[in-house]
């Protein structure tokens, strides 16, 4: 049977069954019953860079039930098969943002701010008030004043409070690309290979058969007694008989002795074959990753070198061997198995020779729509692997969790971070609202798209490719409350994350406007729209 290892439930699942509801008598006289085990929930994201052509990727639709059609015209249609699990939560704003006049965020460098405040939703540091400055230590050096959402999330839920980040192709991260931070100014490089990290879950699992107590115990570096050593902190103070304080000290002290932990029966090795887990594709994949395209290269029939990084993050996903897995893919990168010759940074800017100055590119927007197409690919490939695999209640792997495709930015060319394309799938165990395109910003069913298809500018790019300032400015930081509440991750009495807290998360970051960015966080820390967004929820 698949189980949350996650104290919010712990003690209200099989946990507490077995803790309380066989031992504890008194409590059991007064009303105390078992619930049903819920499976575990996971955090599965793929990051990408240079955002997209917005108005060929948003359906038109902004705000209601989705059907195929609203689908079919778009770089979306990969994912139809799943329409009844999707949620795209419309009209949010990452932070950070680069302008030419220094009005929405810092002046270092248009990737390296939004990659940087992405996930930290902290501003970067050196801070440069110079838009067009080429100071290496402002503009390529500079990073985050505080830890990414993958550490956030995972120091309270990951064995060893690390998750599992993944560099899809194995490109090294410097700071204009890195989106992960384990804290302030200390990026984090994860995994470049899925050999390394296939090799922390093989031995999770025997052949044919459930991995044991014990190795999962060791892999893991946890145990129940460790995950709810809070929870049972609580129960002790609770009014019970003395004979059943001495029943909770000794059942206590066996948690301890025996390092046991909550296994998975589909964490093994078929599942893995069936996933595409295995040695041999994850050494194909690992070695390709000197070609010039590791992305396309083919390991098997059904799996490209990009497949391989989903596979494992899947069996990853299937085993419970971690709640945060990030799968980011490279920036600067030149697409040659979909027939391109320049890399996509360059696109996303229309120019090919990178001075931003003239009208387009020939053919550039249909190039740029073939790696939209491409991504959206992909994100169904992992999604399709997460939803084979069932969970013990009749739901699968990806029902009890929440994919969601992140973007850098919203349009490449205009650089602009509100509107930005956001795609989940699944619904994390019944917390979040599927089927559904829920516009945050203001409910309505027109949300502008953008405008990616108007004419390149002269000069620097504006804003004329991307969605108007004023409109979809919803902050992500809501949104981050959100997948953290999901999960289980609890807050202090203020509401921000923190190890030990008992409420739910309404605050995270150091802002959530990215006006408040402008000089590098002057302005006091400050979060002016708290709380999550409760149209994504199932209950809304």
């Amino acid at each position: 049977m698949s189980q949350r290892i996650n104290r919010r439930i712990f003690l209200r699942g099989l946990g507490g069954a077995c803790v309380a509801a066989p031992l504890l008598s008194s409590l059991m006289d007064r009303g105390a019953k078992a619930q049903p085990v819920a499976p575990p929930t996971r955090l599965i994201a793929m990051y990408t860079h240079y955002g997209c052509i917005t108005n060929r990727f948003f359906p038109v639709k902004s705000h209601g039930p989705l059907a195929a059609s609203d689908l079919d015209a778009t770089t979306l249609a990969p994912l139809v098969p799943y329409l009844g699990k999707l949620l795209i939560p419309r009209g949010i704003r990452s932070m950070n943002e680069w302008t030419s006049k220094l009005e929405r965020g810092q002046g270092n460098d248009p990737h390296l701010q939004a990659c940087g405040s992405y996930f930290t939703c902290h501003p970067v540091t050196p801070n440069s008030d110079d838009p067009f400055s080429f100071l290496p230590a402002t503009r390529l050096e500079a990073m985050p004043t505080g830890p990414s959402l993958d550490h956030v999330i995972a120091k309270q839920l990951s064995p060893r409070g690390i998750p599992l980040f993944m560099r899809v192709g194995n490109r090294s991260e410097n700071s204009p690309t890195a989106v992960s931070y384990a804290a302030a100014e200390t990026p984090y490089p994860g995994f470049g290979t899925p050999s390394e990290a296939f090799s922390s879950l093989t031995g999770l699992f025997k052949t044919g058969e459930p991995l044991s107590a014990d190795s999962y115990a060791a892999a893991r570096g946890k145990s129940i007694i460790d995950l709810v050593r809070n929870d049972l902190d609580t129960l002790e103070r609770k009014d019970m008989s003395r004979a059943d304080k001495s029943k909770l000290e000794a059942w206590k002290s066996l948690l301890d002795e025996t390092g046991a932990v909550l296994t998975s029966p589909h964490c093994n090795i078929d599942v893995a074959r069936a996933l595409g887990a295995t040695a041999m594709t994850v050494d194909s994949a690992s070695s390709a990753a000197s070609n010039d395209d590791p992305l396309m290269v083919r390991i098997t029939e059904s799996l490209d070198g990009a497949d391989v990084y989903s596979a494992v993050a899947a069996l990853a996903a299937v085993c419970n061997a971690n709640p945060v897995i990030f799968l980011k893919y490279p920036g600067t990168y030149v697409f040659k198995g979909l027939g391109l010759t320049y890399d996509s940074h360059l696109l996303s800017l229309r120019k090919v020779d990178a001075s931003h100055i003239g009208g387009c590119s020939p053919g550039v927007i249909d190039m740029l729509l073939a790696i939209d197409r491409y991504h959206s690919q992909k994100f169904a490939k992992l999604l399709s692997l997460l939803d084979q695999v069932p969970e013990a209640d009749g739901t699968t792997v990806l029902d009890a969790s929440a994919a969601v495709w992140f973007q850098e930015m919203s349009d490449g060319n205009a650089h602009n971070l509100n509107n930005l394309p956001i795609i989940q799938a699944g619904g994390a165990g019944g917390y979040f609202k599927t089927g559904w395109t829920v516009n945050v910003a203001d409910g309505s069913a027109d949300l502008s798209r953008g405008n990616s298809e108007a004419v390149c500018t002269e000069g620097v790019p504006g804003p004329s490719s991307g969605t108007d300032p004023n409109l979809a400015n919803a902050p992500i930081n809501k949104y981050f409350c959100n997948l953290m509440n999901a999960l289980g991750v609890k807050a202090g009495a203020d509401g921000f994350p923190a190890r030990g807290g008992s409420e739910e998360v309404t605050r995270y970051g150091r802002y959530d406007r990215t006006e408040d960015f402008v000089h590098g966080g002057t302005v006091p820390p400050t979060i002016h729209s708290p709380g999550e967004f409760s149209a994504l929820r199932a209950s809304a």
